[in-house]
């Protein structure tokens, strides 16, 4: 085949540093979801949504043929926590936690995913972050070890 094509969807899911609500101002939680999805674009990764609420954010996106999964998602936490620095006037230092979670979806669970990620605020009125990381790395079969998933 003369040409490489094509479509892996990635639903990504990374928490603040100490799930701290770094993102509880809904302008500038809104505004960081922007900013995610222009670097992912970027990186010829194009987001399709972004969402989350004060202490994470997730992301479905199509990976690019030319960038790992790792640079990708390294890339998308130093650009934005360098971004929120600059943005942040009250001195606080932003930071994400260092680890993340990455699964695939199949493109006719992609709709699905998506409002998934749109609803958060409301996801989120019935159960925390720790929780819903659980039952993502359940439901994708993800053996952990409750010791390390959490800083």
């Amino acid at each position: 085949m003369p040409q490489s094509l094509s479509n892996v969807l990635v639903h990504i899911v990374f928490s603040t540093k100490g799930r701290r609500p770094l993102l509880g101002d809904e302008e500038r939680r809104e505004a960081m979801h922007r900013y995610l999805a222009e670097i992912s674009t970027r990186l010829d990764c194009p987001a399709i949504v972004v969402g989350g609420v004060e202490d994470h954010v997730h992301l479905l996106a199509c990976q690019a043929r030319t960038i790992t999964l790792a640079d990708w998602i390294k890339e998308l936490n130093r650009a934005s926590s360098l971004w929120a620095k600059a943005q942040d006037r009250s001195g606080e230092s932003f930071q994400w936690q260092a680890g993340y979670g990455a699964f695939s979806v199949s493109q006719s669970q992609s709709e699905e995913v998506r409002r998934y990620i749109a609803c958060q605020a409301e996801h989120h009125r019935r159960f925390d972050f720790q929780r819903e990381l659980r039952l993502l790395l359940d439901r994708h079969g993800v053996d952990y070890d409750e010791r390390y998933i959490w800083d």
